[in-house]
């Protein structure tokens, strides 16, 4: 379900407490995506985004998306406890939505020189657009679980990596990128970034499971981050963009 943050100037799609499942700015309005190039530790991270959106003369409320990286994938439990204290900053800042959280995120483990804390890798905002411009859009990061359940029994051929395993991975986490697609209104001609973030091959699958399904937004390929998603056991993870204007800090 499509739901209203009329402080924001977004809508975004239900998901569970730590972060939505999506966000779609609303008419007049378009989201900025902003790169943080020294990727703080993820509170001091939210300092960067209270000045930078103090900056613009813009209100807290038109946060709408975080992403995150960590040092290693956590263990359910542990990533549950990251989540609680997370949620808890954006409760502090008023931006729960009757008890749901709007903010859609992204939580992944680099391979390569991973952070000693989970730290701020980028976030995105609502701002004033252009007349004109089409509709933007963040779709939050989704791993192989079924129905989205943050259970071990629910991932997706659970402790398989062989090439049919990874297929399957990553069948169900694009069902979940349509899905979501779908539900904020919009479609992949809208997106002009596709993440996948795994540290698996896509050779087996790239052609049949991802590039034939994202139609107009194949023109821009795929961005491959050799990165694990962010609970262990949980083997391939995707979000998608679609904006405007990147900045770098």
């Amino acid at each position: 379900m499509l739901l209203p943050n009329p402080a924001g100037h977004y809508h975004f799609l239900k998901g569970i407490d730590p972060y939505s499942s999506g966000v779609i700015a609303d008419p007049g309005f378009e989201i900025v995506h902003v790169i943080l190039r020294d990727q703080p530790p993820w509170r001091l991270g939210f300092e960067r985004v209270d000045e930078h959106l103090a900056g613009q003369g813009l209100d807290r409320s038109a946060l709408c998306a975080v992403q995150l990286r960590c040092p290693k994938p956590y263990s359910i439990e542990g990533f549950i406890q990251f989540n609680d204290g997370y949620r808890r900053l954006l409760a502090e800042w008023d931006l729960l939505i009757d008890g749901l959280n709007p903010v859609a995120r992204t939580n992944v483990a680099p391979s390569h020189e991973p952070p000693g804390e989970p730290c701020m890798f980028a976030f995105s905002h609502t701002a004033p657009a252009a007349a004109g411009l089409a509709p933007s859009l963040v779709v939050a990061g989704a791993g192989e679980l079924r129905g989205g359940a943050l259970e071990a029994s629910a991932i997706v051929r659970r402790g398989d990596t062989s090439e049919d395993g990874m297929r399957d991975k990553a069948a169900c986490v694009m069902d979940a990128m349509e899905q979501r697609l779908q539900g904020l209104g919009a479609g992949w001609d809208l997106v002009d970034q596709v993440n996948v973030y795994t540290v698996h091959p896509l050779d087996g699958f790239l052609e049949e499971v991802l590039l034939r399904r994202i139609g107009p937004a194949r023109r821009l390929g795929i961005h491959w981050h050799h990165t694990r998603p962010p609970v262990e056991e949980i083997e391939f993870e995707m979000d998608l963009r679609g904006v405007h204007r990147v900045l770098m800090l």
